[in-house]
């Protein structure tokens, strides 16, 4: 199972620890975010995993340097310009061994007990697919009864993306997990973006002639580790999934 960590992001809901630390550095319960993502990765069957990094890149790649995590870890050098999640997709894509294979991309700083694994296996034949669950949120993906993905909805503005998405009762409506599986058959399309973009941006503009799937998990329980304030939770969220 091949995985992208998304680590580069400022942080800056973290400051002041992102201050002086990459958010991917921050720690929980003794250990950086990063060491637990990664950890959680080869628990599911990880055997090639790749790290953006930007804010602070000479920090991650000391600390991947220093610590064996028996796997092979590369790194996607993002130092000159961040290039958001889908520039970020597209230069890692190009960094793994196997380059047919599919890639599960997982943020840094989320913990969940999602069946990453099972999700990876049952998946690999799609374009992409995106872990979806019912959860609170003013920014809403809706499916249709096929499980593809029609449109994005923000419920506090009202805006619709696509522009053309007929957002309507036949759909059903989930918030993103910030997990999801990319076949490198995308490349060549992502290939037609500029250099800095959003995946999300991506997904929403092909969704309409490619097959961009949503993976309904019920159970899922997940924390996104994103301010200060969250990281006793997510100490705590660590031990209940033990």
């Amino acid at each position: 199972m091949k995985c992208l960590i998304f680590a580069a992001g400022l942080g800056t809901r973290l400051r002041p620890l992102t201050d002086t630390m990459p958010k991917a550095l921050v720690p929980i319960a003794g250990r950086p975010l990063l060491a637990h993502t990664i950890d959680r990765l080869k628990a599911e069957g990880a055997t090639e995993i790749v790290v953006n990094t930007h804010h602070f890149a000479e920090q991650v790649e000391a600390y991947l340097t220093t610590h064996d995590f028996d796997i092979p870890i590369h790194i996607s050098n993002e130092r000159e310009q961040l290039l958001d999640t889908g520039g970020g997709l597209r230069q890692a894509l190009q960094l793994f061994t196997d380059q047919e294979a599919p890639v599960l991309i997982h943020n840094v700083d989320i913990f969940s007990n999602a069946p990453l694994r099972q999700f990876y296996e049952k998946n690999v034949d799609t374009d992409a697919t995106l872990m979806v669950s019912h959860r609170n949120s003013n920014r809403q993906l809706y499916f249709d009864n096929k499980q593809n993905l029609v449109g994005w909805k923000n419920l506090d503005t009202q805006e619709v993306r696509p522009q053309s998405a007929i957002i309507d009762d036949t759909l059903t409506s989930y918030a993103f997990s910030g997990i999801h599986l990319v076949s490198p058959r995308l490349l060549s399309e992502l290939n037609t973006f500029p250099k800095k973009f959003s995946i999300m941006d991506f997904y929403l503009s092909v969704c309409q002639r490619l097959a961009i799937k949503g993976y309904p998990c019920n159970n899922l329980q997940l924390l996104d580790v994103g301010k200060s304030d969250s990281i006793a939770q997510a100490e705590t969220f660590l031990l209940s999934l033990q």
